[in-house]
């Protein structure tokens, strides 16, 4: 076979990029529009070419730049040769590879080589399509208002499915954004041997801890005498103006000396330039809890060295008003960290109302009811106790982590519903799908101890035109090429400028991209034969096959990470 060129990884936009410029060349606008108009503005780049994702589709193309595109820059649609060619001809730089392409009534079409693109992702090593396509550096503080004490640390059974949610979102963010090259902390700190962080230990959540008499005081005495001092802060005198009557003056100066602190919020977000807040946010007295919940914000950042810190605040939207509130009196008190605000909406459950504890339990029981009904008298022993666990998390996971953060979501915790270990129903699906690939492998190994199979050469040894299936190029294109630039996507969201407090990041597309791969292999699986029979004319194919699979195998742990799921590696 020839040799693997080292060339850069092959992306999804740098090809989208790259077709782009060539379709357009270096012109500013065209002459000559059939709309009787003497030139003709060009569209935005990102809406010339579209990557193709269905298994229709994808029969006849890969990118299109649809007909209503190509007539805004060529009179009648008609795309010259010289752009053809500049377009046919296109190499590097992370691009696809280019077979062909041809005008047809829907618009140009593209074809990438397949072949080539499987040989440069498989046989050239998959590991920069498994990681963010860059690495970026800042400090993140996730806070958790749910978990804060108000004024004591809060139970599983106090938990509510909404506050769950806004816990699993910061753990998944968390992982997220390490993987990106970020540094991430937590806040706020949990009492060890406490009921909610062995909760939290039962759904995978490392949540950080520290022993149950680490006061806080001190801290607490700081942010208070801050408040004290702020510019923000009302007098008594400053109330009394605006209370009518004699007796305003009398009442604010006994709140005065009742010991009332109150702030101005509306103040510090104006003067102060915070966009997107609420513009009912008027003046707030300071309770303990606040001051407990800012002393807390302090201790996470403490140690914190670098200059760039945002601190995400990750809240139902319930809590979503008092936890604005508590951002801009930790402004108040001197705090000058970036701080955006990321909402989930509701939780909903038809006909009961369940605690996160509760909801847990229900998952779990279901999750142990359904494998007994599959598996029988197996199951049973300490390796079924944590396959349970970790099935009940995934379940738990996907069904709040797949909704758009914003929007509601609605379970179903009826007794008999719930969780099944058949069909496409989120986290048991993509977790069974998993453990299908270390199955293959599994049985592959033990065709090699027996002498069946030879062991798997080098990807530089193989003939990839052998992956004719559509299934596997589905696979490639749809997965394992863009799965890189979707873990870049949350660093990007905090990024951006100008949004206003609140941030909107697609949280839930690991899990949707998870579930859709899981669907697609499935069928892929249920349908081809990958370890033949061992015959030496079918071993390249075979070969070919596994290469695939075992970047798929990788691409799976890769993404369950980010969930903090293990894989589940037999059923």
């Amino acid at each position: 076979m020839e040799n693997i060129e080292q060339l850069s990884p092959l992306r999804i936009t740098s090809t989208v990029r790259a077709l782009s410029s060539a379709l357009r060349g270096k012109r500013e606008h065209v002459q000559g529009s059939g709309r009787g108009k003497s030139d003709r503005m060009f569209p935005e780049p990102e809406k010339l070419w579209f990557k193709e994702s269905s298994a229709k589709n994808l029969r006849n193309r890969d990118f299109l730049s649809p007909s209503t595109m190509l007539n805004t820059l060529y009179a009648d649609g008609q795309v010259p040769p010289a752009v053809m060619s500049r377009v046919l001809s296109l190499r590097g730089g992370g691009v696809l590879p280019v077979a062909g392409g041809e005008v047809m009534e829907e618009g140009l079409r593209l074809r990438v080589d397949r072949v080539a693109a499987f040989r440069a992702v498989l046989a050239g090593g998959t590991t920069e399509y498994l990681k963010p396509s860059r690495q970026r550096e800042g400090c993140v503080v996730l806070n958790c208002p749910a978990l804060h004490p108000k004024p004591n640390t809060p139970t599983p059974d106090m938990l509510s499915l909404g506050q769950l949610r806004t816990v699993l979102l910061a753990d998944h963010m968390g992982a997220l954004l390490r993987r990106q090259g970020f540094e991430v902390y937590f806040c706020p700190t949990l009492p060890e041997d406490s009921d909610v962080a062995a909760f939290l230990q039962a759904l995978g959540v490392d949540w950080p801890t520290a022993p149950a008499n680490c006061a806080n005081d001190e801290r607490e005495e700081k942010i208070q005498k801050a408040l004290e001092d702020s510019p923000y802060r009302e007098r008594g005198t400053e109330r009394g103006r605006r209370t009518s009557g004699g007796g305003g003056r009398k009442a604010a100066e006994e709140e005065e000396n009742e010991g009332g602190l109150r702030i101005n919020l509306k103040r510090v977000f104006q003067e102060e330039g915070l966009l997107g807040y609420d513009p009912t946010l008027g003046t707030c007295k300071v309770h303990r809890d606040s001051v407990s919940h800012l002393a807390q914000l302090d201790l996470s950042t403490a140690d914190i060295t670098e200059t760039m810190v945002t601190v995400l605040h990750v809240t139902s939207c319930q809590d979503e008003f008092r936890q604005q509130q508590i951002a801009v009196l930790w402004r108040a008190s001197g705090a000058t960290h970036s701080q955006r605000h990321l909402v989930c909406g509701p939780v909903k459950t038809a006909g009961s109302h369940l605690t996160a504890a509760q909801y847990l339990q229900l998952r779990k029981g279901q999750m142990k009811e359904a494998s007994e009904m599959k598996y029988g008298d197996k199951v049973e022993g300490q390796t079924w106790d944590d396959i349970i666990k970790v099935m009940t998390s995934a379940t738990v996971r996907f069904e709040l982590l797949s909704t758009v953060h914003t929007s509601p979501v609605t379970l179903d915790v009826q007794r008999e519903g719930g969780v099944s270990t058949k069909g496409p129903r989120g986290g048991v699906f993509v977790m069974y799908n998993c453990a299908r690939l270390h199955t293959l492998f599994d049985s592959y190994e033990r065709g090699v101890e027996k002498g069946l199979y030879p062991e798997i050469p080098d990807g530089s040894q193989l003939d990839f035109s052998a992956l004719k299936e559509e299934g596997e190029w589905l696979l490639l294109f749809n997965y394992l090429i863009p799965f890189s630039e979707l873990l870049d996507q949350s660093g990007q969201s905090l990024d951006c400028e100008g949004g206003g407090a609140r941030v909107n990041i697609k949280t839930e597309q690991i899990c949707k991209f998870l579930v859709s791969l899981s669907k697609d292999f499935s069928s892929y699986y249920n349908r081809v034969h990958v370890l033949g029979e061992p015959l030496p004319h079918l071993f390249n194919q075979m070969f070919c096959r596994l290469h695939l699979l075992r970047a798929l195998r990788e691409l799976y742990h890769r993404a369950l990470e980010t969930l903090n799921l293990p894989p589940i590696r037999q059923l």
